[in-house]
């Protein structure tokens, strides 16, 4: 077995630190009835919990790689279909976010009807359908190809088990990519449209629409380092031709850079940027001692 080195416990002091962070946002989500009967908010704890799941499973699958442990064929592909519909989940729901905000602030009349906590519930079982789309078409193929007793063989868990054909890996990177095509125009879309109403707006219309814009760019950037993410397999590829340390230190950059930090610094600062769920969340993270404020958020 291989000694453990300082790149494995940064990893694992990274993770622990950002589920700590992920778990104190979503436990303020549950301190007000406030919270989960409000759609973005609702939205907002999928993404946290998403997250989660994700850095469990990646660090998970890291820790059984660099260990060079094995598992059962169908433990790996229970493990490889939970990773890789969550990591659309996050970004189908921050388009998702981002069109609520549209409905706000572009059509604030029917805001109520389209965003209520019944289409919230609606809207995540939609983000979970359509996330798992492309993976059901890759996990279908596989299904066709592998024999029933392969699935009770002992392998290294990895994504390249279920594509070892280039074409199979071209599929999976076309509807992943025309999905991503899909979500940015969706969020260029909103920011275009809100940005006109931020225009033609005054007083404290304005101050709403501006916040509102600066929300949608915020979920803008959280897409992008998403699209990183998709493209950073591509990147590593073409370095493993040139050379193999090389390859190591990339992907470790990028698994550290577009992998973990994304997955808590971006909810941690939308968590801080909303005036209602930072009150909560500082009054909590200290332990019930700040009670300046009460808390009337209904208002």
């Amino acid at each position: 077995m291989r000694s453990i080195n300082y790149r494995v416990i940064l990893v694992q002091v990274l993770v622990l630190l950002f589920l700590c962070i992920n778990f104190m946002l979503i436990t303020t989500f549950f301190m007000k009835d406030f919270f989960y009967t409000t759609m973005r908010y609702i939205l907002f704890a999928v993404t946290l919990l998403s997250d989660c799941l994700m850095l469990i499973l990646t660090n998970f699958l890291l820790v059984m790689t660099y260990f060079h442990l094995t598992m059962q064929l169908w433990l790996c592909l229970i493990i490889y279909i939970l990773t890789a519909v969550y990591s659309l989940v996050t970004p189908v729901t921050l388009t998702v976010m981002t069109l609520e905000r549209y409905v706000a602030i572009c059509m604030p009349l029917r805001h109520a009807e389209l965003c209520s906590t019944r289409s919230a519930l609606r809207c995540i079982l939609f983000i979970h359908g359509l996330s798992s789309v492309p993976y059901i078409v890759v996990v279908l193929v596989f299904f066709a190809s592998a024999s029933v007793s392969s699935y009770k063989q002992y392998t290294l868990c990895s994504v390249e088990v279920f594509v070892p054909q280039n074409w199979q890996s071209l599929l999976r990177s076309a509807m992943i990519q025309f999905y991503f095509l899909i979500l940015c125009f969706a969020v260029i879309f909103s920011y275009v449209k809100i940005m006109q109403v931020a225009k033609a707006a005054s007083g404290e219309n304005k101050k709403s629409t501006s916040k509102g814009l600066r929300t949608v760019i915020l979920h803008a950037f959280q897409l992008l380092l998403c699209l990183i993410q998709l493209w950073c397999p591509f990147i590593e590829a073409a370095v493993l031709q040139i050379d193999f340390m090389l390859y190591v230190n990339v992907r470790y950059f990028n698994y550290i850079t577009f992998m973990l930090a994304p997955r808590c610094l971006s909810p941690l600062i939308y968590g801080l940027r909303d005036e209602k769920f930072f009150r909560v969340l500082k009054y909590y993270a200290l332990c019930g001692l700040y009670k300046k404020f009460l808390f009337n958020l209904t208002n």
